[in-house]
């Protein structure tokens, strides 16, 4: 059984204040895009839902006149550093386990390449499947960070997206 679930998360004011200022869509689309390439790779899929819906907790808004600017963004951002800090925080203090939380932070922080220095990485499987994820939810010009759906629907598919984990975790064995 789960300590912390996605529905725990996604109620949270803190992931209420900076996942939806990210885009809460998005997050949404990503944790199910974790979900699925986690079960595609053996990953424990409870890790990789949870760092993908807060993979962009860390965002911060890159704006010049009213636009996104990408340009700011890429020179001056680095949202998966503070976003690994903000969701290990988080997730802390919602109770899961602090192993599966700096796990789940670390796969943040090594989410997208905007923040890491240059070099060659080894990469956990659940780091390549959040950074998988993520590239399969994006749209030309960010867009993606600002698709919109009621809060009505977002909480449902979030709690849909519990059952299938609760569900993988009870035929597989595994547990957070």
């Amino acid at each position: 059984m789960r300590t912390v679930t996605l529905t725990n998360i996604y109620l949270h004011p803190i992931t209420q204040k900076y996942v939806r200022r990210s885009g809460m869509a998005h997050a949404i689309s990503v944790a199910y895009h974790a979900y699925d390439l986690a079960i595609k790779y053996g990953v424990n899929p409870d890790l990789a839902a949870k760092a993908g819906f807060l993979h962009d907790i860390g965002h911060y808004e890159w704006y010049s006149e009213g636009k996104w600017d990408y340009r700011l963004y890429r020179e001056y951002d680095i949202h998966p550093i503070k976003g690994a800090e903000r969701a290990h925080k988080l997730l802390v203090r919602l109770g899961e386990d602090k192993h599966v939380a700096k796990e789940i932070a670390h796969a943040i922080l090594f989410h997208t390449d905007s923040a890491l220095p240059t070099g060659e990485f080894q990469f956990t499987p659940l780091q390549k499947v959040v950074h998988l994820a993520d590239e399969s939810d994006k749209e030309p010009g960010n867009k993606h960070h600002y698709r919109n759906m009621d809060r009505e629907k977002e909480l449902y598919l979030i709690a849909e997206l519990d059952k299938k984990i609760d569900a993988a975790i009870s035929n597989d064995g595994k547990s957070s």
